[in-house]
């Protein structure tokens, strides 16, 4: 499996592409990242439903006529974003929960840990889980902003504590851990919240 990645924008989001036909979270400035990296896309992924992370869907939705998938309960920041940046408004396509998923010839399970905002997935590929801004290398997602929940995030990472495989970890932000890693440290975090 073949994923390229691209910090973009002033919040360096990672955007993902697998395969050149799965994009996950094209934030600002992801088009062209996209546009020169793919070949006859199939769907666009939202991991959560902030700016920084949903920033180029409609650019490249259009461009390319593939739908956006996004968790039910974040599909209202693709039309009204609470921060004020004003991210290009589109409207979802595929209202997705937790379960298994079929993308073109791709098997897609999606979790939903709710806390950095009420919808918010990991999306596992293969030995991949994109996790947005749920988890980093050695941290976890804010949880003071609007929509935020610090009691969902401590049931989400209680949640995560039982998975029991191991993948490699691609988060919305900084480089690459392991669920077996983010699990060591992430009890200390439950202590925090």
């Amino acid at each position: 499996m073949e994923i390229l990645v691209k910090p973009c924008g002033e919040f360096q989001t990672n955007c993902y592409i697998i395969d050149k036909k799965i994009i996950i979270d094209p934030g600002m400035g992801a088009f062209e990242f996209v546009k020169e990296n793919v070949e006859k896309p199939l769907a666009i992924i939202n991991t959560h439903g902030h700016f920084d992370h949903i920033w180029d869907d409609k650019k490249i939705k259009e461009y390319f006529n593939i739908p956006i998938f996004i968790h039910k309960k974040d599909a209202f920041f693709l039309e009204n974003d609470p921060f004020g940046f004003n991210p290009p408004k589109i409207k979802p396509d595929v209202l997705i929960e937790e379960g298994e998923y079929k993308i073109g010839d791709f098997d897609v399970k999606i979790r939903h840990f709710p806390g950095h905002t009420p919808g918010s997935i990991t999306v596992e590929i293969g030995e991949n889980m994109f996790s947005g801004d749920f988890v980093f290398e050695g941290s976890i997602g804010r949880v003071d902003l609007p929509y935020s929940n610090a009691l969902q995030m401590k049931k989400s990472i209680e949640k995560f504590l039982k998975i029991p495989y191991d993948k490699r970890v691609l988060p919305g932000h900084g480089p690459a851990t392991t669920i077996k890693k983010a699990q060591k440290f992430l009890p200390m975090w439950l202590d925090c919240l």
